[in-house]
């Protein structure tokens, strides 16, 4: 059964596809695609464009993790781009404010932002097109304007006061007589235009060592009553990682995700640990199902919690956590048929999170998977004046103010990363690329694809439609004590339900307003070569292909 009775035809191509939660990066995409790009070419249009017209979600001034499938070679690539803390971002800093809990908004909230790293990276190391030629859609957007979507106007209408906070940030996204723009409205971002031409000509080091530098950390430091904590050193330290994934076996596929600071071991850590178990012999919303994801769920982030940090300054056991005996060891502390105690994680966390994913394949049988994001909703509400670009609040969403703990907030660390991806391969082909925004929830919907797609055998689009659990509290402080919930969709079966709730879950309905993930997902026909496209009728995005 669906969620929605908005429900979506998938979209099959030979050629190629692209699935993105903006129709407009969607159809640059796939013009790059008809013009002979590869599926690198066209996702690299398609992060530029979503930068300008997924405004609240994903921008510049945020974070990018991407994973990379080249068919020549049959390798699956990371690129991690997530910046560092300022240099004078002390814990103690923080705490002679009386702070317990990171601030959330404004300059102090922000880290150094990885997408301009990451556009250079994904283009050194895999276009064929010229930097310029990829991004001049997005120029085009920013500098033209496009009309806003129907879901990105409620999120403007609800961070009204937030964009208020900072007079930059008013000029641009208050200017229809001091109000947020409304669905159908042209949003124009000149200054963002000119920031895209100018990393289009220079390429990254126009953003972190060159005087449009200056202005980005001058604006960061300009918005704070008590001085700033960047320099321009901390913008140019920074690059992006090129690197080996992680993987693990699920049945036949290989599943590659993110390397750390991404949190992406949690979905392979869950993985393993319901491997043990035949989900073929259950429907893919059952109530036996449902409670072995859940309960391998409390698991894996409980060891997320307890363990994981920057491994630049953090040594922590991922090969032991994504090994067989680690999962064979604790599956069987997993009751068959009675709910355990929801674990409380140990780092706090503000807010669901909002971010965007996509991904891109061609008829070459290369693919993109690739998350970026803001963190909250128009992250930290801090634009650098002239610059037109928006910063990210994971300083503030990730970091800990605890003493001795692995993501406590240090001077050039990076903050452990909600942001994760996954695609897999089945005897070295690409087979399934997909992901969803949604912060901690990323994992657990991760789960949930996979399963439905490879042990319940359902079709890429009714597997994303179908109706998601998410297993709450997670890691919000604000709602960290409330008792474990397990929310699941309307929709869910009722029998489910009722099974799952003799078994111990506090079953609840999710509260309208949930935000239960916008997954885009493209699977691959090894034997007919056909690419199968499904965006989710959560969001407002397409699935487009030829």
């Amino acid at each position: 059964m669906s969620i929605t009775n908005l429900t979506r035809s998938a979209v099959h191509g030979q050629n190629g596809m692209v699935c993105s939660d903006s129709p407009l990066a969607a159809a640059a995409g796939l013009r790059v695609l008809q013009d002979g790009g590869t599926a690198f070419d066209a996702a690299l249009a398609v992060a530029a464009v979503e930068t300008v017209t997924i405004v609240p979600m994903c921008g510049l001034g945020g974070d990018s993790f991407i994973l990379a499938y080249d068919a020549a070679s049959g390798k699956v690539t990371n690129i991690n781009s997530s910046g560092v803390a300022g240099s004078g971002a002390e814990a103690d800093y923080y705490r002679k404010q009386g702070l317990a809990l990171m601030p959330i908004q404004g300059p102090h909230s922000v880290s150094v932002p990885g997408e301009a790293a990451a556009w250079e990276a994904m283009h050194r190391n895999f276009c064929t097109l010229p930097l310029a030629d990829l991004l001049a859609p997005a120029i085009g957007y920013a500098e033209n304007g496009f009309p806003l979507p129907a879901r990105i106007a409620r999120v403007f209408a609800s961070n009204a006061e937030l964009l208020a906070r900072f007079s930059a940030t008013a000029d641009i996204y208050l200017a229809s007589g001091g109000r947020p723009p409304r669905e159908g409205e042209i949003l124009v971002n000149c200054d963002l235009a000119n920031t895209i031409r100018r990393v289009a000509a220079d390429g990254a080091d126009a953003f972190y060592r060159s005087d449009l530098t200056t202005q980005l950390v001058a604006g960061l430091n300009q918005a704070t009553a008590d001085g700033g904590l960047f320099t321009e050193a901390d913008f140019a330290g920074h690059h992006a990682d090129v690197c080996e994934p992680i993987s693990a076996t699920y049945r036949q596929h290989t599943v590659y995700q993110t390397r750390p600071p991404s949190q992406g071991f949690l979905l392979l850590e869950m993985l393993n640990i319901v491997s043990g178990h035949d989900l073929t012999s259950t429907t893919p919303n059952s109530a036996e199902a449902i409670h072995l994801q859940v309960e391998a769920k409390k698991i894996a982030y409980s060891d997320r919690n307890r363990l994981a940090g920057d491994p630049n300054f953090v040594d922590w056991p991922l090969d032991g956590l994504l090994s067989t005996e680690y999962a064979d060891m604790r599956r069987e502390q997993i009751h068959p048929f009675q709910a355990g105690t929801e674990v409380r994680p140990l780092v706090p966390i503000n807010g669901s999170g909002d971010t965007t994913y996509f991904c891109v394949a061609d008829g070459a049988g290369n693919a993109v998977s690739w998350i970026h994001s803001l963190s909250n909703g128009f992250g930290s509400g801090v634009v650098a004046p002239g610059t037109g670009v928006l910063f990210n609040n994971r300083g503030g969403r990730g970091f800990s103010l605890e003493a001795d703990h692995p993501n406590v907030i240090s001077p050039g660390k990076r903050t452990m990363h909600t942001l994760n991806c996954y695609l897999t391969t089945v005897d070295g082909e690409v087979a399934i690329v997909g992901g969803t925004p949604g912060g901690d929830f990323q994992p657990q919907c991760g789960i949930q694809m996979l399963t439905k797609l490879i042990d319940g055998g359902l079709q890429p689009q009714d597997a994303v439609e179908s109706p998601r659990w998410h297993s709450f509290p997670g890691t919000d402080p604000s709602t960290i004590n409330r008792p474990g919930e397990l929310r699941v969709e309307v929709g869910m079966p009722d029998d489910t339900v009722r099974d799952l709730q003799r078994m111990g879950h506090n079953v609840v309905q999710s509260p309208p307003g949930s935000y239960n993930g916008v997954v885009q997902l493209i699977t691959r026909d090894r034997r007919r070569g056909v690419l199968t496209g499904a965006s989710d009728p959560r969001g407002d995005g397409q699935a487009v292909g030829f």
